[in-house]
């Protein structure tokens, strides 16, 4: 099998920054607690309040997908509609 690491950052909007801000520590608590979840860091960026750096660590290719499926239904997925993503994924042995 292949881990799969997903690393970049998101751009948000200001009127959804509060949202996401409150919403943020629910997400990343539940991302941890997925079967396959090795690493998951979100941060925001010092200089741009904006930016939040995205670093994810999944066991395999089905248990990225299923993180992707489980985030577009849930409400992290809802608050961060209007964010720009910038990611490169990619797989290891």
């Amino acid at each position: 099998m292949s881990k799969i690491t997903l690393s970049g950052y998101i751009e948000v909007p200001a009127e959804d920054l509060a949202a996401i801000c409150l919403e943020l520590p629910n997400h990343i608590a539940l991302t941890e607690q997925e079967a396959g979840c090795l690493l998951f860091t979100i941060t925001r960026d010092p200089v741009n309040p904006h930016r939040f750096d995205v670093y994810e660590e999944f066991t395999d290719k089905a248990a990225f997908e299923q993180h992707q499926a489980r985030v577009k239904t849930s409400h992290w997925g809802l608050v961060t509609k209007n964010v720009e993503r910038f990611y490169n994924i990619t797989k290891s042995s």
